[in-house]
């Protein structure tokens, strides 16, 4: 007898073949059998026609901190993931000495988005190394399966101390660095992921430690990672490292290089597909790159006291080394302000935000005399005052104690510019940032937003590719051995769902996190359950049960 069958399904197998009706049926924690008129089963569910797919694979998470205080990794699971790959970009928790833990909760606050008093309250520093943290997720349980990285800012922050954000690192720390990426991998990382991305920065604007390493130290921990044959190398990429050099990196160690991050620009509308077709053409020449993808508007929310938005502006770091009535003096300088306009004129297309004010949008006003600017744009607001756009920000953030919430819409804004990113077949579709950025923005319903606006929506792919892409796909590019496909002996991650309503709901903001602090988040719809290694965790209704953890920590990845 069957553990579980659900009956009468559009199956969707991950592999992009047409869908076939009929049952599937589960045993344990594995998909026991695929066909019709399956036997009998403990738990027998209708699925009236509804689509049965693989779960979704979301490679580019960053729950390494929330899951020590969250097993269950909220939101992903209710939005159909069943697998999260943490420590994208190298921003890792572990290795971490019990002296560096403040600065690594400080860098995190910054660069992810996150509220200090949060981690403090809510991170469980039950490990010092790599390999510890793995088991003390093991011991605790998870909700999904969880695949990690082994992070550079974390692996030359334990070697390095402070000196990690500071210079460039000796022969004798390389080799250091080297030995515990060899131990990561050997206790069961997934590859080794790092950031020479310049909108990555640590307190204070100090850039995260990653960013200084030389080709020397990059090589030699590339190809620590790539020794065992296993191993993929993910990279969010700045403006100096290029495919060139990243497909030599692929040529010394043998490994996968996934690059990211690839969203389209309308100020610079042929970087992304220059971007395709440099990875394609690696990949041509025996290189495997792969280039990460968005296929959701990079939109952000954002207070002057802390803007993501506009840190990666060379000229704004006097304004991310200081707080309070410090920030206030910089913010009200007329060289800032120029310094910063000048920045924008001369790399327009180049950085996260390209002077597109008319994106810029007046979320919530603070004091009530300005509740009519709330829906307008920076654009719009400027244009009345007769002001520049930058001080009309400026002016507006000052006289509301810098508590004013904007919006902005970044990247991927002009959807025929993402069309070619998801058609491409090679192109790995993530990004979600889940985890992270909790303050500003919630694309953990991704794998939801693809299937609901780019494959019932606009028709760009068709149901079975969209599928593949969010399952079989990531699961080959991983090494993830029995995942991402619907066929007898594969894990039973299944996701069932309403393909005519599936889609994610508007972002909502919670305070939830530990001490109190906020979150954007977003609910699913369409979605009538999720199962992971056989368990169900989601019905129509939503989340089963918080406490229930049958998700694995994937330690043994295909070459």
């Amino acid at each position: 007898m069957f553990d579980t069958v659900i009956r009468n399904a559009s199956i969707v197998d991950g592999t992009g073949a047409p869908a076939q009706s009929g049952d599937l049926a589960v045993i344990g924690d594995r998909i026991a059998a695929v066909g019709r008129a399956l036997g009998p089963a403990r738990a027998s569910i209708d699925a009236d026609g509804l689509t049965l797919m693989p779960g979704i694979i979301d490679g580019h998470t960053h729950y390494d901190a929330q899951l020590t205080w969250d097993p269950y990794a909220d939101p992903s699971p209710a939005l159909g993931v069943t697998t999260v790959v943490i420590g994208n970009c190298g921003f890792t928790i572990a290795p971490c000495r019990p002296a560096d833990r403040d600065l690594t909760m400080r860098n995190l606050t910054h660069v992810e988005g996150m509220s200090l008093e949060a981690l403090r309250t809510g991170v469980r520093w039950d490990f010092e190394q790599f390999p510890d943290y793995l088991a003390m997720l093991e011991r605790q349980g998870v909700g999904p399966n969880v695949a990690a990285f082994a992070g550079h800012s974390s692996i030359r922050t334990y070697v390095m101390g402070e000196d990690a954000a500071r210079r460039a690192a000796t022969d004798a720390e390389i080799a250091a660095m080297a030995d515990i990426v060899r131990g990561a991998m050997a206790a069961g990382a997934v590859g080794f992921a790092t950031s020479t991305n310049e909108p990555h920065n640590g307190e204070n604007g100090i850039p995260m430690p990653s960013r200084l390493a030389d080709d020397r130290e990059m090589r030699a921990l590339v190809k620590a990672m790539g020794e065992g044959g296993k191993g993929v190398y993910m990279l969010t990429r700045g403006q100096t490292t290029s495919i060139d050099y990243l497909e030599s990196l692929a040529a010394d160690s043998g490994r996968p290089v996934i690059v990211a991050a690839t969203f389209y620009n309308d100020t610079n509308p042929g970087a992304a597909e220059r971007t395709l077709e440099e990875t394609r053409a690696a990949r041509g020449r025996g290189h495997a790159l792969v280039a990460q993808v968005s296929c959701c508007p990079l939109t952000m929310d954002f207070t002057l006291q802390s803007p993501y938005v506009f840190e990666g502006l060379a000229a704004w770091k006097p304004a991310m080394a200081v707080h309070g009535e410090g920030l206030k003096r910089v913010y009200a300088d007329p060289g800032f302000r120029a310094a910063v306009r000048a920045e924008l004129r001369d790399f327009r297309g180049k950085r996260l935000f390209n002077s597109q004010w008319d994106r810029v949008q007046v979320v919530a006003a603070a004091h009530r005399e300005n509740a009519a600017l709330e829906g307008r744009s920076l654009a719009d607001v400027a244009a009345a005052r007769g002001a520049d756009p930058l001080d009309a920000l400026l002016d507006l953030g000052l006289s509301e104690e810098l508590e004013t919430l904007f919006t902005a819409q970044l990247l991927n804004v002009e959807e025929a510019g993402v069309v070619p990113l998801l058609r491409d077949p090679d192109t790995h579709i993530a990004l979600s940032d889940a985890g992270a950025h909790l303050t500003f923005l919630c694309d953990a319903g991704f794998g939801l937003h693809l299937l609901g606006h780019w494959v019932r929506g606009r028709g760009v792919l068709s149901f079975e590719e969209a599928a593949r892409r969010l399952t079989a796909q990531p699961a080959d590019l991983f090494g993830i051995r029995d995942r991402g496909r619907l066929s007898p002996g594969m894990a039973a991650d299944l996701l069932l769902l309403d393909p005519v309503t599936v889609g994610r709901g508007p972002r909502r903001r919670v305070h939830d996190l530990p001490a109190g602090a906020p979150r954007l988040t977003t609910d699913a719809i369409g979605i009538e359950g999720v199962w992971v290694n056989g368990t169900r965790i989601v019905d129509a209704r939503g989340v089963i049960d918080p406490a229930r953890r049958p998700g694995a920590v994937l330690r043994d990845f295909a070459a």
